[in-house]
């Protein structure tokens, strides 16, 4: 099969590789028919953080069960479905509370790569969202925001939840990449009545408006701290989505609460250390990290893309085709795409 293989800090090709085979009964294998490249694959993209050459990559994706372990009995061949990046078994506790994302089975460590022509996916019986009909019976862009849900959507609705989103909150976004503006759908979703995105780019900021935020902030650091008191007449706001992971982003989400306030945080954190003395003495609450996607999607999610209430595909900006991996990474990493997608199989 062909897969997108990274090679080195701004290198990837797509290489000829084994089909993948099941392997353990809760298994499935999955033919591919939508990926998409994430802002956290950047990271390896740039060199920032360490990924193993030669190596499959992506975690996005949606498509069809081609095959099951003798375990799975939620699925079949024939399904259609969305292959979230987290892989929950359903029974242990983080599962059980609704924290899949952090689940506690472990799996073998052999890497699967989302942007290919097949992928094995492992628990499968739980962890597979399954998408009712077939992808023709979807239009172009109800299948992108089906796609959002493997991760995307989800991590930006796991920020606001996270950060206790209510109706009738004030909420900051930080970030204006795929996962901020997800954030921005979220709030909206969760009923917030005021939605402050963080932006300093023409085309995100008007996305961001279409998607519900009522301000815009261009500013940074102590800038956009002041800006925000401006706006929320010196209070600050009731929760704060932290959709970046830098050093300055977690500061500023931390200033801009106000007392009580809690900050959602999805960022991939760059950075090991940070000041918590300024949670401490404005109880400000920091909540977050890798995203509940199986539970979210079916609880919530889903149905919102199936009634059209949300359509978090528009993120998507450009469109490749799998030999084009390339050039739908650097698309991102030039910020000319919010997020790339790629079609493998129609």
């Amino acid at each position: 099969m062909k897969a997108a293989v990274f090679v080195e800090p701004g290198k990837l090709v797509v290489q000829d590789l084994p089909k993948p085979q099941l392997k353990e009964p809760t298994d499935a294998v999955l033919k591919i028919v939508r990926a998409c490249v994430c802002g956290s694959d950047l990271w390896w993209y740039r060199g920032i953080s360490k990924r193993q050459a030669n190596s499959p990559v992506g975690h996005e994706a949606i498509g069809i069960v081609e095959s099951v372990g003798s375990a799975v009995t939620a699925v079949k061949p024939g399904d259609f479905v969305i292959a979230p990046f987290t892989h929950g078994c359903g029974h242990c506790a983080a599962c059980l509370a609704g924290f899949d994302g952090d689940c506690l089975t472990k799996t073998d460590d052999e890497i699967v790569g989302y942007q290919g022509e097949y992928l094995r996916f492992k628990q499968a019986d739980w962890a597979l969202v399954k998408i009712p009909g077939q992808p023709a019976d979807y239009t172009d862009a109800q299948l992108n925001d089906l796609l959002t849900l493997a991760d995307v959507m989800a991590t930006g609705y796991h920020a606001a939840t996270s950060a206790e989103v209510k109706a009738g909150d004030t909420v900051v976004v930080m970030g204006d990449g795929a996962v901020g503006l997800c954030g921005v759908i979220a709030a909206k979703l969760l009923g917030a009545t005021r939605i402050i995105a963080m932006s300093r780019h023409t085309d995100r900021q008007a996305l961001a408006k279409e998607f519900g935020a009522t301000d815009i902030v261009a500013e940074r650091g102590d800038a956009a701290i002041e800006k925000v008191r401006e706006l929320t007449a010196g209070a600050g706001a009731d929760a704060v989505l932290e959709c970046v992971g830098t050093e300055l982003s977690v500061d500023t989400a931390v200033k801009v609460g106000r007392p009580g306030a809690v900050v959602g945080r999805v960022g991939v954190p760059q950075k090991a250390e940070m000041n918590t003395n300024n949670l401490f003495w404005q109880n400000i609450g920091l909540r977050g990290g890798i995203a509940s996607v199986t539970t979210d999607d079916r609880n919530v999610l889903l149905a919102a893309v199936l009634s059209g209430k949300i359509h978090p595909g528009k993120v998507f900006t450009q469109r490749f085709k799998l030999a084009d991996i390339q050039a739908a990474y650097a698309a991102m990493d030039q910020r000319q795409a919010i997020k790339s997608l790629l079609i493998i199989n129609d």
